[in-house]
């Protein structure tokens, strides 16, 4: 009788009649009143959601105490009611760190030879028989060091609930659950990430067939390498991905489609990560034929912040509004709702709204990362500093192992002009970010792409803007090189850094290599004639702020015109110096052009500097092409009327105003009245003024001042060759300091 009832109530929990399975199951118990029983129908009660009748189930005949597997059931049942303390009252504070096992000593012992040559083999079958009996109870040991980690991350004591899932990955290193709360809340950062996966007993993984055991270990610990950071060893990563994908036939798996999207987001390959993320929600498992928006339901969790973040990046507005709407009718007690509601309103700038929903994600899912992101951006994004670092704070307590708050800290103490606090916070992003020690300034490779380690490249390029506001030029010029080769050795998309190489520019420009500044200015525009001037992304992982100083619009990044204008101002700049006037006067004319039809913003204010550096090189221009014109027929005039005194004079004089400084209205038209007799009739001509107004002395002036003018002139039409470096500028010196301090401050990273 009991089999037959063993038999009937395992069908009914096979067909999902849980009611049929708990009411067999009980008959089951009163016939054998045997802790397997009780065991197993506390599990159905478990699994229909009466945690209540489980724990009295389980607390009679003190099941509890006696067995491992009774004290992990009732340590669940008071989580899912959230009665943490019961929960750890039930399941110890320590961790049986005993049972941990290296990854070399079954190897070892599996090698152990004897004396006389002969092999263990007996001693290796008692082992194996062993741990076979008590793999069941080390399982749940190790389980119960997982749900130690659920209560400590509860009570936000994120240190001990790290080590309660390491000690149980440790201990059974298929306890998937410890170890996808390790890598989903970022408790660990890239380097010790992969130190932690090189370190577990990949050999303890136990397979029917003992044929196939190692090949399953090499399995297993290729699906825990698709899990960690992208942001570390790339190519292990693609490594482990590529071999699944096709020796293993998982290229179309969710988990693998997944972890490819996430390295190709790092890469700001957006477009191709979105294609990937959208293959993931087209399943047709979960497609409904009639209702297509209904495809976007029914998938793991983990595939909507990344969707969400790749529509925002690609401008997507229409698709995010729809995906929205469908997952508020259909799952509107799920966190990525909310969150998908919020990054629709970040989208379309109503920041308000977007931190409404953000709070409400971060509060279904205290663990949420991009919630907790996306609300500090709303911050950022108003110019609330301070609130924004206290957001940031708060993530960077909850994902101790990810680089992306201390990133985002330093941004904002950088735009608070705190440069030293904004290097600290950078340093330790960098450092994070490719394993260098905690707590110490990291030391950059003069080749990133040689070193094999991973890396953000925008936390170089936000150093090197540190190091460019307080005048360490070299340094920002190496910084943002390290950054433009850390960005090609990922293989990152080209025009995501254009602002990277806009800010080498104006590094370059800066310290005198006007030819190399030009250069970057110039591949900067070819890269972004395509519209690729899309910025590193401000949600999940990236921030919309303008590094380089180029005009920026709404929260989304940079804006193309603005981006395109201010390149085309910094080029004119360049050429300016440079002598080319007439090139940077087309460089400047196309500036105005593309910053005035931006429609406002900032980019139309940067209208204003283009638009004042065009006039002065108008200026410039007409000035050279004067004096071009002009030096021929003065030479000619000179020796003609030599022996004129008064046409002598006047000359003498016109040049000598020149000398000082004045332009050529002002020295036909004005005359210091200091030298000008006051007798004479009111109508006399000017220059019967001048006559009168020279002593004896003006021939031995006159030759003097001609001297030096013939000196300067010459030494003016050398200076405006097409291939001078560098330019003064005509006009009076403190106008010229003043304009060039304004440029520069404008563009400025």
């Amino acid at each position: 009788m009991e089999k037959f009832l063993r038999s009937w109530r395992q069908d009914a929990l096979n067909r999902g009649q849980h009611d049929a399975a708990i009411y067999i199951g009980d008959k089951v118990l009163a016939l054998t009143n045997s802790d397997s029983d009780a065991f197993w129908l506390a599990q159905v009660h478990f699994s229909n959601n009466n945690y209540t009748r489980a724990l009295a189930l389980l607390s009679r005949k003190d099941l509890i105490s006696r067995s491992t597997a009774c004290r992990y059931l009732a340590g669940h049942c008071y989580i899912k009611q959230n009665q943490f303390e019961q929960a750890l009252s039930v399941l110890g504070d320590h961790n049986p760190t005993h049972l941990i096992r290296s990854s070399n000593s079954r190897r070892k012992l599996q090698h152990l030879t004897l004396r006389n040559g002969k092999t263990t083999a007996s001693r290796i079958d008692r082992n194996e028989e062993r741990e076979r009996e008590d793999a069941n109870n080390i399982r749940f040991e190790a389980a119960m060091c997982y749900l130690r980690g659920l209560c400590f991350a509860k009570q936000n004591a994120f240190d001990r609930a790290r080590d309660c899932y390491k000690d149980a990955v440790r201990i059974d290193v298929q306890c998937f659950e410890a170890f996808d709360q390790l890598m989903k809340n970022s408790l660990m950062s890239p380097a010790e990430e992969l130190e932690f996966l090189e370190s577990l007993d990949f050999d303890s993984v136990s397979s029917p067939d003992p044929s196939v055991a190692q090949e399953a270990a090499h399995f297993t610990k290729m699906l825990y390498t698709t899990r960690l950071s992208k942001y570390s060893s790339p190519a292990t990563l693609s490594d482990a991905t590529e071999t699944l994908s096709t020796h293993y036939n998982l290229a179309e798996n969710p988990d693998i489609l997944l972890s490819r999207a996430e390295a190709l987001y790092t890469q700001c390959r957006f477009a191709e990560a979105l294609a990937l993320t959208s293959s993931i929600l087209a399943t047709e498992a979960t497609a409904t034929p009639n209702v297509p928006a209904l495809s976007h339901l029914g998938h793991p969790p983990a595939v909507y912040p990344l969707h969400l973040a790749c529509l925002y990046e690609t401008g997507a507005t229409n698709a995010l509004f729809l995906l929205a709407h469908t997952l508020a009718d259909h799952a509107p007690e799920e966190s990525y709702t909310y969150l998908a509601i919020g990054v629709y309103y970040l989208s379309v700038s109503k920041i308000a709204e977007a931190r409404r929903f953000f709070s409400k994600a971060s509060l279904l899912d205290p663990h949420s990362a991009p919630a907790w992101i996306g609300f500090a951006h709303t911050f950022a994004a108003e110019g609330e500093h301070d609130q924004a670092i206290a957001a940031y704070s708060t993530a960077a307590r909850l994902f101790q192992g990810s680089h992306l708050p201390q990133l985002f800290l330093g941004m904002q103490h950088l735009a608070l002009n705190n440069m030293s606090l904004a290097q600290e916070y950078l340093s330790a992003a960098y450092a994070m970010s490719t394993g260098a020690a905690a707590g110490t300034v990291p030391s950059i490779p003069a080749n990133p792409s040689s070193e094999g380690h991973g890396g953000d490249p925008l936390v170089l390029n936000e150093l090197g803007v540190v190091l460019y506001h307080q005048n360490h030029l070299e340094g920002a010029v190496e910084l943002f090189n390290q950054s433009l080769a850390l960005a090609a050795a990922l293989h990152c998309e080209p025009g995501a850094w254009v602002a990277t190489r806009a800010n080498l520019g104006h590094a370059l420009r800066r310290i005198g290599r006007l030819a190399e500044s030009l250069a970057e200015f110039d591949e900067c525009l070819r890269i972004g004639a395509g519209g690729a001037g899309v910025a590193y992304g401000p949600f999940l992982g990236g921030t919309g702020s303008s590094a380089s100083g180029v005009a920026s619009s709404g929260v989304g990044g940079y804006e193309d015109r603005g981006l395109i204008g201010s390149l085309h101002t910094s080029r004119g700049l360049v050429l300016l110096e440079l002598g080319r006037t007439m090139e940077a006067v087309t460089a400047l004319h196309e500036a105005v052009r593309v910053l005035g039809a931006s429609g406002g913003g900032d980019a139309a204010a940067g209208a204003g500097i283009a638009g004042t550096l065009l006039s002065r090189a108008l200026e410039i221009w007409a000035l050279e092409g004067h004096e071009r014109e002009s030096a021929p027929s003065e030479d000619l005039d000179r020796a003609a009327t030599s022996r004129s005194s008064t046409r002598s004079r006047d000359k003498g004089k016109g040049r000598a105003l020149r000398r000082r400084g004045m332009t050529e209205e002002e020295w036909t038209d004005e005359v210091p009245q200091a030298d000008i007799p006051t007798t004479g009739p009111a109508t006399e001509t000017l220059e019967q003024k001048v006559e009168m107004g020279l002593d004896d002395e003006a021939d031995g002036l006159l030759r003097h001042a001609m001297s030096r003018v013939r000196g300067g002139r010459g030494r003016r039409r050398l200076d405006l060759s097409p291939d001078t470096e560098a330019i003064e500028t005509p006009g009076p010196a403190g106008a010229r300091s003043r304009e060039s301090r304004a440029v520069r401050d404008h563009a400025r990273p």
